[in-house]
């Protein structure tokens, strides 16, 4: 599987993914600690990727969602942004709303 069709699948079997730097439980830069924190306010779980791990997959990322920096949140396949755009929707609330909505989703499709 090509590097494009590993992040299409991870996308598509993770309604909620973070690819960050270091894990939820380890964060090995602030923006990722700060992306995490906001995410887990919202209750729900999600996936993530350490990019740190993969250099292929770290650079191949950059290109597929045209947004240079990490972390990169994606909700239902779509990108949302970085750690900025995150701490904005979780201050207005509407983080919190996205990710219930995509988990409540994915209970629902897999219930």
């Amino acid at each position: 599987m090509d590097i494009n069709e590993t992040i299409k699948s991870q996308l598509q079997d993770n309604p909620i993914i973070l690819y960050m730097k270091g894990s939820p439980q380890q964060p090995q830069c602030g923006f990722s600690a700060r992306t995490v924190q906001a995410l887990m306010a919202c209750g729900e779980r999600f996936a993530y990727v350490n990019i740190l791990d993969n250099q292929e997959l770290r650079e191949a990322l950059k290109v597929y969602s045209n947004w240079p920096t990490y972390p990169q949140l994606y909700i239902n396949g779509e990108l949302v942004g970085g750690c900025d755009i995150v701490l904005e929707m979780s201050e207005t609330g509407e983080l919190a709303e996205m990710v219930k909505a995509a988990a409540a989703h994915q209970a629902d499709a897999e219930g």
